[in-house]
């Protein structure tokens, strides 16, 4: 199922992408596209009959904002420097276990969203992500399938990073990923049956026409099932939870001198197979 959240930011109502591209209302049915439906496996079997038979009200999507797929999300973790290509492109070493940060929930915004540069920024860099949705409690996991059975889902994510903020500025990476709007999600939450294989997408992203990212999640260091049962090793993961797995290689900072890092006026588009396209201009915060 495609699983999304429309209206204005704030006051989004849970909604359905069918097979045929018609948006249906599931306000009738759940309150929301969160943590709790995901876990709820009595409730997503009766959005899918509902789905299946045709009883689900369609929403006219003329003009209708796209919110964040997931809401009232606990935590988002980042994975870092989780793809080969990337890691090569910017001259660091593989790391043996995943480099993981954490990102604020109130950094999250919809797919075509407007993104704020930071004050001061001189760095902004994009990101194009998988990101993964827990749909069931998660903790001290043994194997990479256990940990993919507990997965609710799949969403295309914007893993937006001020560089100078993470690297030059000291401590943590946390103040270079968590500036105002640096996590947009959507347009869909995929559900994990109708996603197949997380280790074998295309991701893909431009910034003003020019494609700058096209990787694939095969070149994932840590897939994404270890990376859940990795994780479950240090903290509880919860339904509604998303993870974001790493980029591929295409970044700004991965080249060469003058990095193209963004400004205000850009315009980022990004794309991964079967989860659909975002869009953001940016404009100075």
């Amino acid at each position: 199922m495609k699983l999304l959240r429309v209206g204005p930011a704030g006051a989004e109502r849970p909604a359905l992408l069918d097979q045929d591209g018609t948006l249906r209302d599931l306000s009738g049915l759940v309150t929301d596209v969160d943590g709790a439906l995901l876990s709820d496996e009595s409730v997503l079997s009766r959005v899918r009959e509902a789905a299946a038979a045709g009883g689900l009200p369609a929403l006219d999507a003329e003009g209708l904002r796209t919110g964040a797929p997931v809401g009232r999300i606990g935590k988002i973790v980042g994975i870092g420097l989780n793809y080969h290509d990337h890691a090569e492109e910017i001259g660091a070493a593989v790391p043996e276990e995943p480099i993981m940060f954490l990102k604020a929930p109130d950094t999250v915004v919809g797919p075509d969203d407007t993104v704020l540069v930071p004050r001061g920024s001189v760095k902004t860099d994009w990101e194009a992500e998988l990101g993964v949705v827990i749909g069931s409690t998660a903790r001290y996991l043994n194997s990479s399938e256990e940990a993919l059975a507990h997965v609710g889902g799949y969403v295309l994510a914007h893993d937006i990073s001020e560089r100078e903020f993470q690297i030059e500025r000291g401590g943590t990476w946390d103040k270079g990923k968590n500036c105002e709007t640096f996590t947009p999600l959507g347009p869909w939450l995929v559900t994990a049956d109708e996603v197949g294989d997380p280790q074998n997408l295309g991701v893909r992203l431009w910034v003003n026409g020019e494609q700058r990212q096209d990787g694939t999640t095969a070149k994932q260091i840590f897939p994404v099932g270890e990376v859940v049962r990795y994780l479950s090793q240090f903290m509880t993961l919860y339904p509604g939870d998303v993870i974001v797995t790493g980029t591929p290689a295409g970044v700004a900072m991965g080249q060469p001198e003058p990095k193209p890092y963004l400004r205000a006026g850009d315009v980022v588009e990004l794309e991964i197979d079967g989860l659909g396209r975002q869009r953001q201009e940016l404009k100075n915060a």
